[in-house]
Order: structure tokens, then sequence, then C-alpha cells
């Protein structure tokens, strides 16, 4: 069982789809999917919690591949109220489910994980990824595009994350990321977190957090922001849900056939929008 986790509200459910979509197209083995996710209307009325109704479809879909495959939702509300409610990053630009991944020390999840960002697509199998040897290491994750040079030239990308969850405990690296976020502003902050409070760090190649074009060895595609300096400097943050903008700006059609059956699916169920 390869057991994979991603975090969002109900408005981002579209990028798992498509995320678990392209995973299964390439996979044959069975895989779990858990979903953080939790309810925080108040805080913003679009912070609505991904409902059973789309993790439902989710497993649905995964069983067409592989009747072992699920998907189950996991509400983090009351630890997110609990820790996070009035943290110092809370009017980060960032939503607060990208807090999600430093509850993993804290929730039932297995040992192993591939934790994924849901503006991520998967080019080829992931079970290349989850077969990485981590032992000895807290997570493996690749270089950030631009934060190794802006940053810190061992600065990793937290969209893609193959954890260690025995051995973080352990150390307590989440705890110490936690703290962090509960004390100190910081620009990227669950990434900046888990890159000041890590000890045992693995780099794995950039294939497998792809932040910029689709390449032959691609496993993972992160539709992250990036920049381009022709015809002008500007910053693009197109996901893979832009279905126009990767297409017509991105140049990319890696993904059309997903996209097709992906379209079909929001003429039959209206709560994948």
């Amino acid at each position: 069982m390869i057991n994979i986790v991603y975090s969002g509200n109900r408005k981002v459910f579209k990028g798992i789809l498509l995320s678990v979509m392209s995973m299964i197209k390439t996979c044959k083995q069975p895989i779990k999917v858990m979903v953080l996710s939790m309810d925080l209307v108040k805080q913003n009325p679009s912070y609505e919690i991904i409902t059973q109704e789309q993790i439902d479809l989710l497993t649905k879909i995964m069983k067409t591949q592989n009747e072992e495959s699920e998907a189950v939702l996991i509400d983090v509300g009351p630890i997110y109220n609990e820790l996070f409610l009035n943290n110092k990053n809370k009017n980060s630009e960032y939503t607060p489910y990208a807090l999600n991944r430093l509850f993993l020390d804290l929730i039932d999840v297995p040992e192993k994980i591939i934790y994924l960002d849901v503006d991520t697509m998967i080019v080829n199998d992931i079970n290349e990824l989850y077969n990485e040897d981590i032992e000895g290491y807290e997570f493996g994750a690749a270089l950030d595009y631009m934060g190794k040079f802006w940053i810190s030239p061992t600065y990793t990308n937290s969209g893609v994350l193959l954890m260690n969850i025995k051995l973080i405990k352990q150390t307590g690296m989440l705890e110490k990321s936690r703290k962090l976020i509960q004390t100190k502003w910081m620009k990227m902050p669950d990434q900046s977190a888990i890159h000041k409070s890590v000890t045992y760090k693995k780099y794995i190649d950039g294939k497998f957090n792809e932040q910029r074009d689709i390449k032959p060895d691609t496993v993972v595609k992160h539709f992250c922001k990036g920049i381009k300096w022709v015809p002008f400097f500007h910053i693009y943050n197109i996901k893979q849900w832009n279905i126009d903008a990767v297409h017509k700006k991105l140049k990319m059609h890696d993904f059309d056939d997903i996209y097709a059956i992906y379209e079909e699916l929001i003429k039959k169920y209206d709560f994948i929008l």
C-alpha cells in the first residue's frame, strides 16, 4: 500500500481529484489517500471542509484502477484550533491548510507517507518515489527552485515530502516546526519552519518535485509559483485546474487525457467545483 497525504478545503478539491486521477494512471499498486481538512468558515467563508461526498468520489475513481485503494477524510480542525488559531502566521498569503502537514505526528497515519500539495500532478509511477530509502532521515525533499538561490542552497520545497513519521516523532521535528509557527512570522511559514527544524534530511532528485517544465523522467510535476523574465519580469501562479492557462501560457498538453475525463466528471458531479 502506498500512503499519500493531501491537505485542503472544499475549494481545492478539484486539485486533489486531478492529482489522484494522474496518480492512478501510472500506478497499479493499491493506494491509500488521506485528506486533511477542516472547517474554518468563521475565519473565511471559503474555508469549507472537504465533504464525505467528495471523498467517496475519490475512492470510487481509485477503485477503478485497484479495488484495494481508498480515500479517507481526516478532520484536523480541533488540532488547528488548539494549536494555531491565533498563530503568528495567521494572515500569511498561504491558506491555513498549508500548515496541516505539521500535524502529521499527532494523527493516526502510517510510518512512511508521501505528502503532496494539491497543485501536483503525477507523470510517472509514484511508487518510484515511495521506494526511496529514507531510513535515518526525517524526510526526503527536493531543492526549492527559487529558494536554493535566494534563501539557502539547502532550502527544500515542502510540496512533495517523503516522510518518516516514526523518526519525526523521535526527533520532535514537527513539534519544533509548530513552535516556530506559533511564535515567529515567516514569508513561507510551513516550508521555512520545516527547513529550520529538520536535523536529518535527504535530498531527493528534482524529478520527484519538478517545479518547471516536465522532463522525460519527471515523476511529480508541481504547479507552484514561478518567475518569467520575458517579455517582462512577472510572477505566475498557474494551477493544473486552470486548464486554459496550462494550455496557452505553459504550453503543456501532457494531461489532456485526464482533463477530458475530468470535464465529464464536472458535468456529472456538481460538488467538484
